[in-house]
């Protein structure tokens, strides 16, 4: 019998040769991420612990993402205990306004996450880095502080469900639409503790980008992590940015899976998730005319720089309705940096946009943008739970950046292909 992808990474950093789901393990790690609501909290009980180093400096990495720039007072002494933290343990990984992006966007553009790494970050939506064949997943506060502390932590082997998508992708169509349509499929428990593996024609055509997105919300099935073997897009990706060796695994063809799901997306629509669910899904057809105050586009989910350009296809040209306002967040100074050298900033400004610094800001009702009682939100990010996005009364859908750009112009939901 042989082993999943997920298996072969958790049975490597364990020091064994197999493994079988509901086994626990107690395993080495390679990156441990925290953020400015999380590791305060972590660094809190590190200190009780009395230690006088981290296991490993290198493998630490703190970035203040998701209140910052600060908007108070609260966060900004919550990005000073993180600054004095990295300063006191020399945590070389330590990213700063200036240098800092959207966590899940910036640790793959530096290369700090590659193929074959065991990753835990205290941020649930650190499953992203599985787009790179990586087991990566998120967990509490104090396990981020124990494994700042030794280097490890423990797991349960999770079971296996297999995603095959195949069939041709149609326009406007991307890994945002795939991973929503499995969830509205499955619902948001359907994955609860697995292991989601994506695999198939469809997802060989996808780009890194679209990879990340679709990785990012597996934990909005309630996946464990979200994995996808790495092929020649993956290594062309970390060509020249990953920093330190990485080990490729596949899943054997004799391994155990739970389910087995396939879809053929040649039939596939951008896909919309009402509230208050991810699970909540229709196809953009059956979605359009919903009024809708404030559109997002970017978080961790969609702010990379293809996402960027979906939404700058549309725009260019266009003015955004009059009552709509619109915030682009993108998610790292680079990607922000080639957005402007590409002239999508300037289309965004003159279409009537605002573009943010990099920040998660509105995503979690944090900042810059969030929703009053019966307002309605439309925007790329990954959650539109009850109050997700400010007043307990407002509303968030869910949908990819064409769709966001095209609804934006028109003051309501609408396809790409209408504008």
């Amino acid at each position: 019998m042989g082993m999943t992808i997920s298996q072969k990474i958790l049975a490597a950093h364990a020091g064994k040769d197999f493994i079988e789901a509901g086994e626990l393990l107690n395993c080495k790690l390679d990156v441990i991420l925290g953020n400015d609501v999380t590791a305060p909290v972590a660094i809190a009980e590190f200190n009780k612990l009395g230690l006088k180093q981290v296991f490993e400096q290198d493998s630490i990495v703190l970035v203040p993402d998701h209140f910052t720039p600060n908007k108070d007072i609260k966060s900004a002494e919550q990005c000073k205990i993180m600054r004095e933290f990295a300063k006191k343990y020399g945590i070389s990984n330590y990213f700063e306004i200036g240098q800092m992006g959207i966590e899940h966007c910036l640790l793959p553009e530096k290369g700090l996450v590659g193929p074959g790494d065991l990753i835990i970050g205290a941020d649930s939506h650190t499953c992203t880095y599985g787009a790179l064949g990586a087991f990566a997943t998120g967990v509490g506060s104090t396990d981020m502080a124990a494994a700042m502390a030794t280097g490890e932590a423990w797991f349960k082997v999770p079971e296996s469900i297999k995603f095959i998508y195949y069939g041709k992708t149609p326009k406007w169509v991307g890994g945002k639409d795939f991973i929503l349509h499995a969830i509205g499929d499955i619902g948001v428990d359907g994955a609860r503790y697995m292991s989601m593996e994506f695999t198939g024609e469809a997802i060989s055509a996808l780009s890194m980008d679209n990879r990340f997105s679709m990785a990012n919300m597996a934990i909005e099935a309630g996946g464990k992590n979200g994995i996808i073997a790495p092929d020649e897009t993956t290594l062309a990706y970390i060509k020249d940015r990953v920093r330190r060796p990485y080990k490729i695994y596949q899943s054997d063809n004799d391994a155990v899976y739970t389910r087995t799901i396939e879809y053929d997306v040649s039939a596939m629509e951008p896909v919309v998730a009402f509230p208050h669910l991810p699970e909540n899904t229709r196809p953009v057809s059956e979605a359009v005319n919903v009024l809708i105050d404030q559109v997002v586009i970017g978080s961790c989910t969609n702010g990379r720089i293809e996402d960027l350009e979906a939404a700058a296809s549309i725009l260019k040209g266009h003015t955004i309705h009059p009552e709509i306002r619109v915030i682009i967040l993108p998610g790292t100074q680079s990607i922000y940096l080639e957005a402007l050298r590409r002239g999508y900033v300037e289309t965004f400004v003159e279409a009537g946009a605002v573009v943010s610094t990099p920040t998660c800001g509105p995503c979690l009702g944090g900042h810059m943008g969030i929703l009053a009682k019966g307002e309605r939100a439309l925007a790329t990010t990954n959650r539109n739970f009850v109050g997700r996005m400010g007043h307990p009364e407002s509303e968030v859908y869910l949908c990819n950046p064409a769709v966001a750009a095209a609804s934006a112009i028109k003051g309501r939901i609408t396809a790409p292909w209408e504008v």
